[in-house]
């Protein structure tokens, strides 16, 4: 049986390959991402096809940023895909826009925190304001929410941190960064278990490497589910 906190990034070439992978998973995998990478490579056809035809949920991680009309209008046309979630950069005036464009659809706005790929030298390279990247993590959540957003994006190492949050109540936190035991890091600098994210308040996990390069992806799956529900 499939468990929607777990979710599994396409993050292939393309619409082929990224539909070959969900037949592979078939039932035990309801929710899937898809990223920029996949965008040209037919991304949204893989989105509609696995929504309308499969009957599985669908995370679109644009992580979106511009002035507000534009992103307004942005969200209004990919709203009317269907999606579950949509991610937008957490600055507040996007998150704001974001839910105006999200308006009477079932759609989620999860604002992005800080790239778990990201360290504090990354972020003194980009000029971003000096200080520990949980705490800064912990004021864009709460600004995000603030404005409007129904969940963040953030490492799994920032999830209780943003829990306790009293903007949190009721929104949602998805963590990317989750490795399970014996994984290698890949680009991912701030990372936990699958059980630990949950432990610390994530309500859903981001996996991708780990599923679609191991040589039988549904057993490496089903080993993750084993473990959130173990």
């Amino acid at each position: 049986m499939s468990d929607d906190r777990l979710i599994v990034a396409l993050d292939l070439p393309d619409a082929l390959s990224a539909l070959k992978l969900a037949e592979k998973l078939g039932d035990d995998v309801s929710f899937y991402k898809i990223g920029l990478g996949m965008l040209t490579g037919g991304g949204l056809a893989v989105a509609n096809e696995l929504k309308q035809e499969h009957g599985k949920r669908i995370f679109l991680d644009m992580k979106l940023f511009d002035i507000g009309a534009t992103i307004e209008n942005a969200v209004r046309g990919l709203a009317q895909f269907d999606l579950d979630f949509l991610t937008v950069h957490g600055d507040p005036h996007v998150v704001h826009a974001a839910k105006q464009g999200a308006a009477g659809s079932q759609t989620k706005i999860l604002a992005v925190t800080i790239l778990t790929s990201l360290d504090r030298a990354d972020l003194d390279a980009s000029l971003i304001r000096p200080g520990d990247i949980p705490d800064l993590v912990a004021e864009r959540a709460s600004r995000a929410f603030e404005a409007g957003a129904d969940g963040v994006i953030a490492s799994p190492q920032e999830a209780a941190m943003i829990r306790a949050l009293p903007e949190a109540a009721d929104r949602l936190i998805v963590t990317p960064g989750v490795r399970p035991t014996g994984a290698a890091l890949g680009d991912q600098k701030r990372v936990a278990t699958p059980a630990q994210a949950i432990h610390d308040g994530a309500d859903h996990i981001v996996v991708g490497r780990p599923i679609w390069s191991a040589p039988d992806p549904r057993a490496a799956a089903r080993a993750i589910l084993d473990e959130l529900n173990g």
